[in-house]
């Protein structure tokens, strides 16, 4: 089972503890230290589908030499501030890369891999795109 801890440390700062006792700062924003938690979100969702995406590719062997992955959420205009888009703009490179496996791996890690676009589907449309660089 999933676990983790969430510690007030002063104003609106926090810390967050997975069950791998890996950290990250959280607050508001307004203090200048730490990431929004609705912002963490889309971190999560990022880093999630990355995971999938770099496995993918490597089980079909074609190279990575770069990925990032920009994320862009709107979110309801008043409380709770529920998302209800994200878009993920995929940038990666590599020598071999084809746009058809690319688009493969993408649809496989939101459609079937990735936890947390699994936890957003049904509250927030998740839309992507990509691009093919030379180099990141």
């Amino acid at each position: 089972m999933a676990s983790s801890v969430v510690r007030w440390v002063t104003g609106k700062q926090f810390v967050g503890t997975d069950s791998g006792k890996h950290s990250i700062v959280l607050s508001t924003g307004d203090e200048g230290v730490g990431m929004k938690p609705s912002e963490l979100v889309l971190v999560g969702l990022s880093a999630c589908t990355a995971v999938d995406v770099v496995e993918i590719l490597a089980k079909k062997r074609l190279t990575l030499t770069g990925l990032e992955i920009l994320a862009s959420g709107e979110q309801d205009a008043a409380p709770p501030w529920a998302y209800r888009k994200i878009h993920l703009l995929y940038r990666l490179s590599g020598p071999d890369l084809t746009a058809e496996a690319v688009e493969k791996a993408i649809e496989l890690s939101e459609s079937k891999y990735c936890s947390v676009a699994a936890t957003l589907r049904g509250v927030a449309e998740i839309t992507t795109s990509f691009e093919i660089v030379p180099a990141l």
